[in-house]
């Protein structure tokens, strides 16, 4: 094993670095809550509801499968609609909802493109130099898309979003199924194995799928909560984990 001592002491012993995608790597959380925004006021425009807050996304959609996070939207404003299929491009079902809410994605990313965070490179670099296992686990169905536009996917053997998920039938976050799978592609045990999450759910995720270390990114959710959901410490930026 190559000297740990560029990191802090409380990762050091781990086996395996779980990352979470938006809010972990890459600052995605922006667009995401642009795209959910513009979906969700088009849908609600005429219909007399509460336009779509921004706080709605860290509480109701943040780490959870897009389908479910429709839902979860829906319901908060009393309202249901079919699952409808995925084939379904319209408002009047809840594939259809997230199926605009991704293409509306698609074209803010392709026309804004995206960059990792600094910190997040540097402590990627300090584990590239250790013989340890790199994973990313995210409920996103866009992972590859978004790691190709930041020139990271190279950065991790293993890869577990929404689609694996989906083809797998492992549900998402806070069900911690995905992380399991992702710690098993790597050959570690989940005791073994760090996470790193911005959100509630991610972070419910570590601590209920027994990790070793649950980090809790706070990138805007709140310390406080990401500690209620779960997590051993947290911090502001992955860089203050590298010494």
């Amino acid at each position: 094993m190559v000297d740990t001592q560029q990191l802090d002491q409380r990762i050091a012993p781990f086996r395996a670095f779980l990352f979470d995608l938006d809010g972990v790597v890459t600052p995605t959380v922006t667009l995401h809550m642009q795209a959910w925004r513009e979906t969700f006021n088009q849908y609600f425009a005429g219909r007399e509801l509460e336009p779509f807050g921004d706080e709605e996304y860290y509480e109701l959609l943040d780490g959870r499968p897009r389908f479910d996070g429709v839902a979860a939207v829906l319901a908060s404003r009393g309202i249901e609609l079919a699952a409808g299929t995925p084939e379904d491009d319209d408002f009047f079902s809840i594939w259809g909802i997230g199926n605009r809410k991704n293409r509306v994605f698609a074209d803010l990313l392709a026309g804004d493109g995206i960059a990792p965070y600094p910190g997040t490179i540097r402590l990627l670099d300090a584990l590239a130099m250790l013989d340890v296992q790199i994973g990313l686990v995210s409920s996103s169905r866009n992972a590859e898309a978004v790691l190709a536009a930041a020139g990271v996917r190279d950065r991790f053997t293993v890869v577990v979003d929404g689609l694996i998920a989906a083809a797998d039938g492992l549900p998402g976050k806070p069900n911690p199924d995905t992380y399991v799978a992702a710690a098993e592609r790597l050959g570690a045990a989940p005791n073994e194995s760090v996470v790193f999450e911005d959100a509630e759910s991610g972070v419910a995720a570590g601590r209920s799928g027994g990790f070793g270390l649950v980090v809790g990114v706070d990138r805007g959710a709140g310390a406080d909560a990401l500690l209620a959901a779960g997590a051993d410490l947290v911090v502001a930026d992955l860089d203050e984990l590298v010494r």
